[in-house]
């Protein structure tokens, strides 16, 4: 498809969607046609007595009636605010560079010039329509304004969208790379000046406001009523015109696309692999690296530092793309910036609200922090905290060290009083592994199976689940119990209910200090009450918690006894060093111990690396 063709279908469906709205404005004016014909008819003398009279009266009625609700339902699609996607604004003055390169390639596009640059923190670039009334005065966009501020035109044309940006592009890519990713973009303003294309685009986003509109919470039984009428209609409206729109973004998409074939073709090629690039390492530096920060109340204030950070990695490992290096040498596009700093921190601080929900502000629950003190601040509080929140539920479930551990140290919390929590006994007599009183068998699966932090176990299966790894129980009956549970069950579901409280009142804090909103430019654009709106992760399972509960402990004893580190791996997140390299088979060794009940693999790891423990270890 050409781009006179693609332009051509855009327009042809934007006509089809600006019928939709004319057939919707014939429904609501007809009956007012038909009281003004019967109105008129009764002046003349043509159309009255018998049932004219009535018939007068009523359709009159009906016409005002639906006059009344065509003009809500008008205003409130006129006045309903569309959604506007959070970003942070780029002013030219911070960035001359980064808008002479866009103007540039408008030109060279031969297409009105973007009203404004924003920057989303996501890897995504597209154009966006911000000429709403809500949405304050729109910005101009031709070029010549652009190139003399002091020049007045004599007439001024519709602002164009603005060019919303992804910010790793700009710190993972190469000048010539953005400028060939964003050429498509960019040649989307064409098609976007286009009267009926704009018109249609108003239409279709006002509806689609009033449907959010009438679908709000908090809201009287009137006010509900009413709304839930404009609401249908728009819905309505909304089916009607819905396939057209569709083919008319396709149409502009094909357009744009065909305009900037021209442009950088060679480079886009290799751009376009970048793109795939960067994505990968984002979503890892995120999911990885910056949750964990996020949920203990500090955000990472350089995230798209720490992508080319994670990329490099990455591409080290994997032999990604050859001439790596080289292509390293060349002009980065974060240099369009003039403060590249304060954009990244901006930048990082969005991503935390957009992806975790925090605050629009620092402050003393919600404090930035640097790659240099991720280790200590984040990796190393981590797991202290972790660890301290493990022994705090098996002080609650009122797990008692084995006596030899006593005996070797009755004081401080150690690793030894986890392992041998979790540690399928070697033989069933006399076992008292769980802390529980003394049984004839195994596990005191009585005292255990009425624990309350159990909730709907399956008590069959879960017996299976405890005798399993040891074939030679099977059979065993414990006197008056009837039920059981997997080794480690009780203390996973108490971790769960632990965590969920602790997150439950940080989002309730949250919510109660939350900043006004209108703060910035975009802020009163989009609605905090809604965040978060990408999470990252579903949450986590109680065997993972279980798991990284244990790895935590494991990292402090490492710490606290054989000199470990705390590390920061650019793919991976938190990781432990030892003896000045990272322990990347930790986790294995650990899931034999919770999932297995097998602490061999993790003991002997521990003797291996030094590790005491026995030893009592610092907790937070």
């Amino acid at each position: 498809m050409g781009v006179e063709a693609g332009a051509q279908a855009a327009r042809s469906r934007a006509l089809a969607v600006l019928r939709v709205r004319g057939r919707a404005l014939a429904v609501a004016l007809l009956p007012a046609a038909a009281a003004v014909i019967l109105l008129v008819g009764g002046t003349t003398g043509h159309l009255v007595g018998g049932g004219w009279d009535t018939a007068r009266g009523v359709v009159t009625a009906v016409a005002l009636l639906v006059l009344l609700a065509a003009a809500g339902i008008a205003l409130v699609v006129a006045r309903a605010r569309p959604a506007v996607s959070p970003t942070i604004p780029i002013a030219e003055e911070s960035a001359p560079d980064l808008y002479r390169m866009v103007r540039d390639l408008a030109d060279r596009l031969d297409v009105p010039t973007p009203s404004a640059i924003a920057l989303t923190p996501d890897c995504d670039s597209w154009l966006e329509d911000r000429t709403h009334p809500a949405h304050g005065p729109p910005a101009p966009h031709r070029r010549d304004e652009l190139a003399d501020p002091g020049r007045r035109p004599h007439r001024r044309t519709p602002a164009a969208p603005v060019l919303v940006i992804g910010s790793p592009f700009l710190w993972w890519m190469r000048v010539g790379e953005l400028r060939a990713v964003l050429a498509p973009v960019v040649a989307g303003t064409g098609p976007s000046a286009h009267p009926d294309i704009a018109a249609a685009r108003r239409f279709v986003r006002g509806l689609d406001a009033a449907v959010a509109v009438t679908s709000a919470p908090g809201r009287g039984p009137i006010a509900r009523t009413v709304l839930a009428g404009v609401g249908w209609v728009a819905r309505l409206l909304l089916r009607g015109c819905r396939t057209h729109a569709a083919e008319m973004e396709r149409g502009v998409a094909a357009a744009a696309a065909e305009r900037a074939q021209a442009v950088d073709y060679g480079v886009r090629i290799v751009a376009q692999e970048q793109v795939g690039l960067a994505y990968a390492g984002w979503d890892r530096l995120l999911t990885r690296v910056a949750l964990p920060a996020w949920r203990m109340g500090r955000w990472p204030s350089r995230l798209d530092a720490g992508v080319v950070a994670a990329l490099t990695e990455l591409s080290r490992r994997d032999r990604l793309a050859e001439g790596f290096a080289s292509r390293l040498g060349e002009r980065p596009a974060c240099d369009l910036l003039e403060e590249p700093g304060t954009v990244d921190e901006a930048a990082s601080l969005l991503a935390a609200r957009l992806f975790h929900g925090g605050p629009a502000e620092p402050g003393p629950d919600w404090s930035p922090v640097d790659w240099q003190e991720y280790p200590e601040e984040v990796v190393d509080r981590k797991w202290r905290t972790d660890a301290a929140r493990l022994h705090r539920v098996l002080d609650a479930l009122d797990v008692r060290p084995a006596p030899d551990v006593t005996a070797r140290n009755s004081e401080g919390p150690t690793l030894a009083r986890v392992l041998d929590h979790l540690s399928l006994p070697p033989a069933p007599a006399g076992s008292d592994r769980l802390g529980l009183a003394a049984h004839d068998g195994p596990t005191g699966l009585a005292d255990l199976a009425d624990h309350p932090d159990l909730g709907d176990a399956d008590p069959d299966g879960a017996r299976d689940a405890l005798f399993a790894p040891r074939p030679e129980w099977e059979g065993y009956e414990e006197p008056g119990a009837d039920t059981g549970t997997p080794l480690g069950a009780a203390l996973a579901a108490r971790l769960s209910a632990e965590l969920a409280r602790e997150e439950a009142s940080a989002t309730a804090a949250a919510a109660t200090g939350r900043a006004a909103p209108g703060q910035g430019p975009d802020t009163a654009l989009w609605d905090d009450g809604a965040l978060p709106l990408f999470p990252l992760q579903p949450p986590r399972t109680a065997r993972e918690l279980l798991a990284d509960h244990v790895t935590a402990m494991v990292c402090c004893a490492a710490m606290d006894t054989a000199g470990a580190t705390p590390g920061l791996d650019w793919l991976d997140g938190p990781s432990l060093i030892v003896n000045g390299e990272r322990a990347a088979d930790l986790g294995s060794r650990v899931l034999s111990l919770t999932e297995d009940g097998d602490p061999a693999p993790l003991r002997a790891w521990l003797v291996a690396s030094g590790i005491r423990p026995e030893k009592p270890v610092r907790l937070v």
